[in-house]
């Protein structure tokens, strides 16, 4: 029984920052893209920070309570927001500033959340310490590692993740469109990559570098 107590606290305070997390990173590419001229997240109902408009029941949930479990890296994702960059008012920079909106979200999220996680360790020693600061401080170092985790891995130079579209709109017209027509092996590209390590290799070490500063 306490073994399984445990898994539900832990589970909760992995779950409630890494659901946030995808959420506002989604919302934030939407946003963006209104401000820019695109409203078709907007129309589409996904402005909102409400999860259920924005779950996908295995990358939200399944997914990140399964990597909980095998005691791996907390990862997740959602519902993509839908985007149509052709009508941005200037589509090609509006590409950037929309990729980028999701992983910057992530970064200002996990440094928030660190300046939290200080906040509610100050509190450990009080009367209410072990009850309620210590699992929230718990949670706001999840949040951090899974915020970073996010931002770093979809700052991925890859379509379709931020970071290929990002490279995408940095790119002089002619290798961008050469480019662009990666994506749709961009999936299984980065599962090779996975599967080898070879993404892991890349991006732990600055994740853990950017965590060990926020905390």
């Amino acid at each position: 029984m306490a073994n399984h107590q445990g898994f539900i606290l832990e589970l909760l305070i992995w779950a409630l920052p890494t659901v946030f997390a995808i959420v506002a990173h989604e919302v934030m590419h939407g946003v963006t893209a209104r401000f820019l001229g695109d409203d078709t997240a907007a129309r589409a109902g996904r402005l909102t920070l409400n999860p259920i408009a924005h779950v996908d029941l295995f990358g939200t949930l399944i997914l990140p309570a399964l990597l909980l479990f095998a005691h791996l890296p907390v990862f997740g994702y959602a519902k993509p927001v839908p985007v149509d960059f052709r009508r941005l008012r200037d589509p090609r920079r509006g590409m950037i500033a929309v990729a980028a909106a999701g992983p910057l979200t992530n970064f200002a999220i996990a440094a928030i959340s660190g300046v939290a996680m200080r906040i509610f360790a100050a509190h450990l020693g009080g009367p209410f310490g072990a009850a309620v600061f210590y699992p929230l401080a718990q949670m706001a170092q999840a949040s951090v590692v899974i915020n970073v985790s996010l931002a770093v891995f979809n700052l991925l130079p890859l379509p379709p993740l931020d970071g290929g579209r990002v490279a995408t709109g940095l790119l002089p017209l002619p290798a961008a469109r050469r480019f662009a027509r990666i994506e749709r092996f961009g999936f299984l590209i980065l599962l090779l990559l996975l599967y080898t390590n070879a993404v892991d290799d890349v991006i732990n070490p600055i994740i853990l570098a950017i965590t060990r500063a926020l905390l």
